[in-house]
């Protein structure tokens, strides 16, 4: 007789996000109220735009790391400080970014970009990553200003679709 085996994380997607990963305080890597905390918002948002519920999204840098889960909108935050610029093995410098890993029902495998910051324009044009994707990806990485937050949307598909990278 044949073993039953059931499903793992490793064998299929969601929807085990909403309850086995979550932790307190998960989308703040830095209390919302200090002084150099940044708040990031987002959608992620399929080939249509349609949200896409029941994601995860993660960012992380140096001793920064959070993690949120998509709402019914699609919609995540973090609470974020801007990381520095980093020194590669070359000499050459990437441009203060995030790291970005989503997670979602549906893809085989995570999918990896970075969130750059809209005030570091000349840094930008000189980071070495964003200088081997056309101008309109480029615009998908970089993060818009929205009042008081920036504002950092994750398309999957189409027209608009983020630049996502094999790491």
């Amino acid at each position: 007789m044949a073993e039953r085996r059931l499903p793992t994380p490793s064998q299929t997607v969601g929807p085990f996000f909403g309850f086995a990963l979550p932790f307190p305080g998960d989308a703040d890597a830095v209390a919302p109220g200090n002084g150099d905390a940044l708040r990031i918002e987002g959608q992620v948002l399929d080939g249509a735009g349609q949200p896409v519920a029941d994601s995860l999204v993660e960012v992380w840098q140096g001793d920064l790391f959070a993690r949120s889960r998509t709402d019914g909108e699609g919609a995540f935050h973090f609470t974020v400080r801007k990381p520095s610029a980093l020194r590669l093995s070359d000499g050459r410098m990437r441009a203060p970014h995030l790291n970005v890993t989503l997670f979602a029902r549906g893809l085989l495998r995570h999918l990896a970009t970075f969130v750059y910051f809209p005030d570091e324009a000349e840094a930008n044009r000189s980071d070495p990553v964003l200088e081997r994707l056309e101008p309109d990806q480029r615009e998908t990485v970089i993060a818009r200003r929205d009042g008081e937050v920036l504002r950092f949307d994750i398309h999957l598909q189409g027209d608009s679709e983020t630049a996502f990278f094999a790491i």
